[in-house]
């Protein structure tokens, strides 16, 4: 298969790359590196991404960002962050990104436990991630030509943890092979509309 992974190079993206690249054809995209580069937050941006790269069998999203702060604290604009980026940057990559999949492909998203399990400073996170698991199970029953979507959602994991492991006390940080491997379940397997919660 010919792979798109957007964010490909991050903590996350660049284990899911080296796994699938044993087996597929893998390209990556990012913000400032990669095969092509995106603003994931910009619908023209992501629209001559694809046109750059032409066809595809799978499209992986591994990006978006959010603002984590206070509820009091954040204005409205805070929240604009992860609705333009994490969501509508997803929601563009499965409406765009559509058009240039090959039938029978698939779409894979990514959230995370925010969505069913917050912490402190988390709201607009939360509110993103759950969005998407909406999204997700919606748009499957919509989308034509037997293309699948799906999405991982999992808890912190291990190659973050010391990095946010105070804003999740007692979470037992996941093995990154636990995630990676969810990744090659929605993309090489047959299912659709499903979060796929990876846990420790």
């Amino acid at each position: 298969m010919k792979i798109l992974i957007i964010g490909g190079n991050g903590t996350i993206g660049k284990k899911v790359s080296e796994r699938l690249s044993q087996k597929h054809e893998v390209l990556i995209a990012g913000r400032s590196s990669g095969d092509v580069t995106v603003d994931f937050s910009d619908s023209t941006s992501i629209k001559s991404m694809f046109e750059k790269i032409g066809k595809v069998d799978a499209i992986v999203s591994i990006a978006g960002d959010a603002k984590w702060d206070k509820f009091n604290n954040l204005s409205e604009d805070d929240f604009y962050i992860g609705i333009k980026s994490k969501l509508m940057g997803q929601v563009n990559v499965v409406r765009i990104g559509k058009e240039y999949l090959n039938p029978n492909g698939s779409i894979t998203l990514s959230t995370g436990i925010l969505a069913d399990d917050p912490v402190d400073m988390t709201t607009s996170a939360a509110m993103v991630n759950g969005g998407i698991h909406s999204f997700v199970r919606a748009v499957a029953l919509e989308l034509e030509n037997g293309i699948r979507i799906n999405a991982v959602s999992s808890d912190l994991v291990e190659d973050a943890f010391e990095k946010y492991k105070d804003y999740f006390p007692g979470n037992t940080p996941v093995p990154m092979h636990k995630i990676v491997d969810g990744y090659v379940k929605a993309i090489e397997g047959r299912i659709t509309g499903r979060i796929l919660r990876i846990m420790a």
